[in-house]
């Protein structure tokens, strides 16, 4: 049985998306191999943005990054979900990181000399993007900047990994019968905690 935080990165909190789907896929694929699971929908989290590097080391979070802290430490794997906006994570999904990652939190508040890696290290992680171009071409034309830094940037310098990636591109024009191909992947990664 393995411990997963399923972190919800649309931005919109109307379950229209398909990036909703794919939460609710992996997470009902999660249950059903035994593992417990907690979703972080970060389009309902009230939180501030923010503007200084006071805030960024000393200020306390709000109770909705708090709790959000909280399932972060209690998950041994990760997954975010989210789509492809402008070429990165949309922005509320930054400032939700820049939040939850802060160094109070990942060093446990012990001080500037302990390593960032003491919070979250031994996690694993799964990122699964969205878009509407190819994949491909966000991998190979674009070089998937925004994949690699959340990966080096973010999740590597705070211990986690491995960090695994989904890419599921074209998804406007997505068939129906493509949409159930990709909610049934997602439903084996969850039953594996892959």
């Amino acid at each position: 049985m393995t411990r997963i935080a399923i972190i919800q990165g649309h931005p919109a909190s109307d379950r229209q998306h398909f990036c909703h789907a794919l939460v609710d896929a992996y997470a009902q694929g999660a249950a059903e191999g035994g593992h417990e699971v907690r979703v972080v929908p970060v389009a309902d989290l009230d939180f501030p943005l923010l503007r200084s590097k006071s805030d960024w080391e000393g200020a306390l979070p709000s109770p909705a990054i708090a709790e959000a802290q909280q399932a972060l430490a209690w998950a041994e794997h990760l997954v975010i979900i989210y789509p492809l906006w402008l070429g990165g994570m949309p922005a509320l999904l930054k400032g939700f990181m820049e939040q939850a990652f802060r160094p109070a939190f990942m060093t446990g508040g012990a001080g500037p000399k302990v390593s960032w890696k003491t919070a979250l290290k031994g996690r694993s992680s799964r990122i699964i993007i969205t878009m509407g171009m190819p994949a491909f071409a966000y991998r190979w034309y674009f070089g998937a900047h925004s994949l690699r830094s959340l990966k080096r940037s973010i999740l590597s310098l705070v211990g986690i990994g491995p960090n695994r990636h989904t890419l599921i591109g074209m998804i406007e024009g997505m068939s129906d019968a493509k949409r159930k191909a990709w909610l049934a992947a997602l439903r084996k990664l969850g039953a594996k905690a892959g």
